[in-house]
């Protein structure tokens, strides 16, 4: 069964997408993620920290995740493998907008 919750972006990782104090609508459950998409999630070095972040490709069990800002690499570059706690669906504040998938290089 699917839920949604709201969660506040922190930090320029994922700018230009979203930027720091914007609030995302996130779906738990429903179908599953895809390459390109933003995703709430925790590394599983580092359970204590919710990030927002891109789904690259599945790796190990979890998702291996990037910012969009390819100048911070606080994403599965330096803590690993992420598991996926939901799917950003939307921003709601404060320039209401869907977002949509983009294809990730990984590197």
């Amino acid at each position: 069964m699917a839920s949604l919750f709201a969660a506040l972006v922190r930090g320029p990782s994922m700018a230009p997408t979203l930027r720091d104090g914007d609030a995302v609508l996130v779906r738990r459950g429903g179908r599953p993620v895809r390459p390109g998409e933003v995703v709430v999630a925790t590394f599983r070095s580092r359970p204590d920290l919710l990030v927002v972040k891109r789904a690259v490709r599945k790796a190990d069990g979890g998702w291996w995740l990037q910012g969009d800002n390819e100048f911070v690499t606080d994403d599965s570059r330096a803590y690993g493998v992420a598991d996926v706690r939901g799917r950003v669906l939307l921003r709601y504040w404060p320039r209401p907008s869907r977002l949509r998938p983009r294809i990730m290089l990984d590197t």
